[in-house]
C-alpha cells in the first residue's frame, strides 16, 4: 500500500482534509448531472509505500483512495472528467494536484463511494494511454491514507516502516512491480530510449540528468568520474561505495533508499540491500501476454462475472517459465558484473598497497643514505679537526727547533770564545 504526504505551499488554500475535498452533499448533486464541480491545489508530493508488503494490488489492500499519478498537461482538468467516463457517478470526492515545481504534469486524487467502485476504475484506466497518439499511460495507486503538512522537513521524512519512491512514471517504471506497484509497462525503459524521448515529463531532474549525453557527470560532493549513482528522489549525484561512499552518505542523511547506477541503470535499495530494477524482458514472447491477461479477480465475493477477469494457465505457466530464464539471465549479468567490479577494486587496492611499499621502500633507502652520509661527514670533520691540531702542534714544534738552534748557536759562540782567552 501506498501513502501520500502533500506538502502545502498555498498560503490563501492550504491543503488539509476539512477543506480540499467538497462536501459530499455538494459533491452527489454535481455528480448527479455527470458535470461535477473540481478544485486545484498546488503542493509538492511525497510517495511513500510500505517496506513490508508488496505494492500491488490485492484483496486486503484495497481502499476507495485512488492516487492517480503524473497526468500530463495536454490533458486538461475539464478534459479528465470525460476521460473518467461513466465512473463518474461514483466519485465521492475529487482534487487535481499540480506538484510544486513541475509544472508539465498534474496528479488526481479520487475518494470512491466504495472499494468496488475503486477497483471497476482501477481494473479499466490502470496502463490506459491518455491519448492514442500519445506515449503517456495511466498510472494508478490505491493509497492508504493522505497527510498534509505546511514543513517541507515533515512532508518528506518518511513515516515508519516506509520508503519514499519517484513521482515520475518514468523512473517509476524502472522500478520491479513490487516496488513500484506497476504491473506492466509499454516498454522496458532505458533513460535513452526512443519510447521516452516521447513523453513529456520533462521536470524530473533524474531524466533530465540522464539525457545530457553531451556532458560527463561528476559526484556532486568529490568531482569523480567514476562509479556514478544518482538518487532516484531528488537527483543527487554520488560515488559508489567502492569510490568515497557519497552516495550511501546521501541515503544516511536523507533516507532516499533508491540509487540508480549510470553506467549499468540498474537500481539498488539501500534499505533491502538488493537490486529492485525492472528486469530485462523478451518483449516479443512476455509483454504481448502481459497486455493479453487481465488482472485476477480482486472482489471479496470471488465472484468473476462482477470483475470480467480471466485466468489463463497456459498464459501463466507459459509467462512463469519466460519470468524464470529471464530473472536466472539477469542475476547471471549481475553476477558477473559485480565479480568484475570487485576484481578492479581489489585490484586497485593491490596497487596502491604495492605503490604505497614502494614509497615506503624509497623513503627507507634514502633514510639508511642520508644517514650513512651524515655518519661520514661527521667523521670526516672529526678527521679535519684532528688535522688541523696536529698541524698547530707541527707548528709549534717547528717555531721552538728554530729558537734551539739559535741557543745552540750561542752557546757554541760564547764556547769558542772562552776558549781562545
Amino acid at each position: 500500500m501506498f501513502l501520500l504526504r502533500v506538502h502545502s505551499v498555498e498560503e490563501d488554500h492550504p491543503l488539509d482534509p476539512q477543506t480540499i475535498f467538497q462536501s459530499q452533499s455538494q459533491s452527489q448533486s454535481q455528480s448527479q448531472s455527470n458535470n461535477p464541480k473540481f478544485s486545484e491545489r498546488r503542493g509538492a508530493l511525497h510517495l511513500f509505500r510500505t517496506s513490508s508488503h508488496s505494492s500491488l494490488p490485492t484483496q486486503t489492500s484495497l481502499s476507495s483512495l485512488l492516487f492517480i499519478l503524473a497526468v500530463p498537461n495536454y490533458l486538461s482538468f475539464h478534459d479528465f472528467i470525460p476521460f473518467c467516463g461513466p465512473h463518474l457517478d461514483r466519485f465521492h470526492h475529487l482534487l487535481f494536484i499540480r506538484n510544486d515545481g513541475t509544472e508539465d504534469r498534474y496528479s488526481v486524487l479520487i475518494e470512491f463511494a466504495d472499494h468496488f467502485a475503486a477497483d471497476a476504475f482501477f481494473t479499466n484506466f490502470n496502463a490506459k494511454k491518455f491519448s492514442p497518439a500519445e506515449a503517456e499511460v495511466c498510472h494508478i495507486l490505491f493509497l492508504q491514507s493522505v497527510e498534509y503538512s505546511e514543513y517541507a522537513e515533515v512532508a518528506g521524512t518518511p513515516p515508519p516502516g516506509c520508503t519514499e519512491i519517484p513521482t515520475c512514471p518514468v523512473c517509476l517504471e524502472r522500478l520491479d512491480p513490487d516496488t513500484s506497484g506497476i504491473l506492466t509497462t509499454l516498454c522496458d525503459h532505458s533513460f535513452d530510449c526512443p519510447c521516452v524521448s516521447k513523453w513529456t515529463y520533462l521536470s524530473c531532474q533524474v531524466c533530465q540528468f540522464c539525457q545530457q549525453q553531451d556532458e560527463k557527470p561528476t559526484c556532486f560532493i568529490c568531482g569523480t568520474l567514476d562509479d556514478l549513482w544518482v538518487c532516484m528522489i531528488c537527483g543527487f549525484v554520488g560515488c559508489g561505495r567502492y569510490k568515497e561512499g557519497h552516495a550511501i552518505q546521501h541515503w544516511k542523511d536523507t533516507q532516499h533508499c533508491y540509487s540508480l547506477d549510470f553506467k549499468t541503470q540498474q537500481i539498488w535499495d539501500y534499505v533491502g540491500d538488493s537490486y529492485v530494477h525492472r528486469l530485462n524482458q523478451d518483449q516479443s514472447k512476455i509483454d504481448g501476454k502481459l497486455e493479453e491477461m487481465n488482472f485476477r479477480c480482486m472482489s471479496l465475493e470471488g465472484d468473476c462475472g462482477m470483475c470480467e477477469c480471466r485466468e489463463d494457465l497456459g498464459i501463466n505457466g507459459a509467462l512463469f517459465n519466460s519470468k524464470v530464464e529471464t530473472i536466472v539471465d539477469e542475476y547471471n549479468r549481475l553476477l558477473t558484473s559485480q565479480l568484475e567490479t570487485q576484481r578492479q577494486y581489489y585490484e586497485s587496492l593491490l596497487v596502491e598497497a604495492k605503490s604505497k611499499m614502494e614509497s615506503s621502500m624509497s623513503e627507507a633507502v634514502e633514510k639508511a643514505a642520508a644517514s650513512e652520509m651524515q655518519d661520514i661527514q661527521n667523521e670526516l670533520e672529526k678527521c679535519t679537526e684532528e688535522r688541523n691540531a696536529i698541524a698547530e702542534v707541527n707548528q709549534k714544534l717547528i717555531k721552538n727547533q728554530e729558537i734551539w738552534r739559535k741557543k745552540f748557536k750561542e752557546a757554541e759562540e760564547r764556547l769558542e770564545i772562552s776558549r781562545f782567552f
